[in-house]
């Protein structure tokens, strides 16, 4: 469904139902075996909610997790071993199951959106945990207060405070989070051959929205210079980024895109030397993986999103109309998105060779 009638339903709807249903109370937790955690949304959000998951995981090693995503994120929890059961708001059986279990508690991970905050009501559990950042908060016994400023991924890390579970690092190892195909078993394999035994580069033309996107000629031009350096160059995406990857990657590699599922595109960016992309849920795969990341930010910002850490370089302007996105919502742009056009490809190309450590 467009996520601009999803707003407005919420807007109606979910705002009614959160002043009409009775307010939840507040309640001890005697009990964590069984945890749902509600995650609508798109790949970047879930897979910044991984170190929250792997918390509760190590917390709790005999807790049994259930996740309520959306078809279109539901991957990304499917390649997490901390997850023990998926299941999807839009596929009518198994959002009844949801609502019809029992768990011990629920927390709802969505920012904004009121309906998932319902849900999370509605569903039979003592405690409920979740952001206070609208009438949203009214659903919850245990509302956490919502950073704005902070990387997300220490917001969900801060749902757990309820559970006695305290904010530690996001940093660190997570690989083992993720479970992901071999890649001599993926579609990638034939097409990869001639790179099997060469460094690579991955780069992600896509984004979610025209404003995050970079010039398909500029991602050429970086990929020509790091060809040049001895790395090949390996293009991935869906349909979407299919004639953007093969202009890019054309006699510097292979085009990956539309050729392989995500579970199969994150097992080559595992075997990369460095993945170069915008705002986008494959760099955030990417970052859980360990590998370095040069991120290119224009309308989204750089300290809620953009990877941590020495191997990961984001570029952006700071232009005073960027970051201009707002409660999860990136507004038309009205100066030719030069936040974006802005970044130049000697920028990238250095920053990429600075983490290649070549010259």
């Amino acid at each position: 469904m467009n996520t601009r009638i999803i707003k407005c339903i919420d807007n109606s709807l979910g705002k009614l139902l959160a002043h009409v249903l009775f307010k939840s109370v507040q309640t001890l937790i005697n009990r964590t075996s069984k945890v749902l955690i509600i995650r609508p949304g798109g790949i970047g959000d879930a897979i910044l909610l991984t170190p929250a998951i792997n918390q509760i995981k190590k917390h709790n090693p005999i807790v049994h997790i259930t996740v309520l995503a959306e078809c279109r994120n539901r991957f990304v929890f499917s390649m997490m071993s901390d997850v023990d059961e998926v299941l999807c708001y839009d596929i009518p059986k198994e959002f009844v199951k949801a609502l019809t279990s029992r768990y011990d508690v629920v927390i709802d991970s969505e920012q904004w959106y009121r309906l998932s905050a319902v849900v999370a009501r509605v569903i039979r559990a003592p405690v409920k945990i979740g952001f206070g950042t609208n009438e949203r908060q009214r659903m919850f016994t245990h509302v956490i207060a919502y950073d704005s400023s902070a990387y997300e991924s220490l917001n969900f890390t801060s749902l757990l405070k309820p559970l006695g579970i305290e904010n530690k690092s996001i940093q660190g190892d997570l690989t083992e989070s993720l479970v992901l195909p071999s890649l001599k078993e993926t579609n990638a394999a034939n097409i990869l051959t001639e790179l099997m035994h060469r460094k690579f580069v991955v780069i992600f033309p896509g984004a979610s929205i025209k404003e995050k996107c970079w010039e398909v000629r500029k991602f050429r031009l970086v990929a020509e210079s790091l060809y040049e350096a001895g790395y090949g160059i390996v293009a991935v995406g869906g349909q979407d980024e299919k004639s953007d990857g093969a202009f890019i990657s054309k006699g510097l590699g292979a085009n990956l895109a539309a050729q392989t599922t995500l579970q199969e595109t994150a097992a080559v960016v595992a075997k990369s030397s460095l993945l170069i992309s915008g705002d986008s849920g494959i760099l955030h795969i990417a970052a859980l993986l360990g590998i370095p990341t040069v991120s290119l930010f224009g309308p989204s910002s750089v300290a809620k999103w953009a990877p941590k850490g020495e191997q990961h370089i984001a570029l952006t302007k700071r232009l005073l109309c960027s970051p201009c996105s707002r409660y999860s919502t990136i507004p038309a742009c009205q100066h030719t998105i030069c936040c974006m056009t802005e970044i130049t490809p000697d920028e990238v190309i250095s920053a990429a060779k600075q983490l290649l450590k070549v010259n």
